[in-house]
């Protein structure tokens, strides 16, 4: 039986293209980047270059793209260093953000009494931007990062990425956006709109796992959070992923060349699933924005409460189908997430995410259909 993937959200499969890539990197260009020897150019002439794609892609220059490990080492870096070199003394961020960021900011606030507020959200998942530009107008001493994420993960709801850009910009404030579930996936052009930071993982678009990257504005200086080698400009020590370095930047183009097209493509497998569960099945619901500005790959759905509804996720991987309940980094809690939370989910209720890509099918999307008919009450 082949396994039908609805996880995206999570991880995303390899391009082919990308793999072969990174092969070939593996095998012929196994040099130290930082050796100045022929092997050592040639490695590093292949993390300039894929500097050089991810810059162009994001209109930034080069001198502000430094590569991590994962999205999760840039947000540390990013909130961490802006308390430690830039003066941040308030960070403003939203309770439905990824743990990492949540995580950092319970950190700081402990062991470095950083005041940490939280903006209020709507029942879908809104940022309330009265709110934002209102905690922003008090007096505070101290600077301002404000820390929010362009896609939710879990629901799918978006920000409007100029409108809080705006806001932050008039008011002095600096601004962290962790794009995670949009790069590669929405048009950003920094050059246009004014990001302090920004933070992306190459495995949310069909790249390897175990490198991201951290945009940093030319107007700020931050200090490493990783200390040792002179790599990455003196901002992040330690030997480049080379391989995942050239399979990232090969990715990002891939998606941007095929965005619209692969959007589209989504869409419509979104739209299907949404129809047939409305349709055949009792008291669906949706979590999250469903009109205007929603992340189309990621679809959080809402059972009713029934025998077999804790159940769902389990029975639908014994069927062959992969989804997820809550974030991965949260997966095997059957309590609601804390997303789900914020927004006020009915706890009595069964929350099911479904995340797509360009390499699922219609024919997939019957089988979902088909799989749930077992396991939740028809109309």
């Amino acid at each position: 039986m082949k396994r039908i993937y609805f996880d995206n959200a999570s991880t995303t499969p390899l391009y082919k293209e990308v793999k072969e890539l990174m092969c070939d990197v593996m095998e012929n260009e196994y040099g130290n980047p930082s050796s100045i020897h022929a092997h050592g150019r040639k490695a590093r002439s292949i993390i300039e270059n894929a500097r050089k794609t991810v810059a162009h892609i994001l209109n930034a220059s080069l001198g502000e793209i430094f590569f991590t490990g994962t999205a999760s080492e840039a947000n540390n870096m990013v909130l961490k260093m802006s308390v430690l070199s830039l003066g941040v003394t308030r960070i403003i961020t939203s309770p439905t953000e990824h743990p990492c960021v949540l995580n950092t900011c319970s950190y700081l606030k402990t062991y470095h009494n950083t005041l940490i507020e939280f903006l209020r959200v709507d029942h879908l998942g809104n940022i309330d931007i009265t709110h934002l530009s209102s905690l922003l107008s008090t007096n505070h001493e101290g600077k301002t990062l404000v820390s929010i994420m362009h896609g939710n993960n879990e629901i799918g709801t978006m920000i409007n990425l100029d409108s809080i850009s705006d806001i932050c910009a008039k008011n002095n404030a600096f601004f962290h956006c962790d794009t995670v579930q949009t790069i590669g996936k929405y048009p950003i052009d920094l050059s246009k709109t004014r990001v302090s930071f920004l933070s992306a993982s190459a495995h949310k678009f069909h790249g390897p796992k175990g490198v991201g990257f951290v945009y940093i504005n030319n107007d700020n200086h931050i200090i490493p959070f990783i200390n040792g080698g002179a790599q990455e400009r003196n901002m992040r020590a330690g030997t480049e992923n080379v391989s995942g370095i050239a399979g990232m930047a090969k990715a990002l183009e891939m998606c941007y060349s095929n965005m619209e097209d692969n959007r589209h493509y989504i869409v419509e497998i979104r739209n299907y699933i949404k129809k047939s569960l409305t349709e055949k099945f009792r008291d669906i619901t949706f979590n999250g924005n469903q009109e205007n500005n929603f992340l189309v790959h990621v679809l959080n759905v809402s059972f009713p409460e029934s025998p077999k509804a804790d159940l769902l996720v389990p029975n639908l991987d014994m069927a062959g189908i992969s989804c997820s309940s809550a974030s991965a980094c949260s997966s095997g809690v059957e309590a609601d997430s804390h997303v789900l939370q914020a927004i006020g989910h009915d706890v009595a209720r069964k929350a099911v995410r479904f995340s797509f890509s360009s390499f699922n099918t219609m024919d997939e999307a019957d089988q979902l259909i088909a799989a749930l008919e077992k396991f939740t009450p028809l109309r």
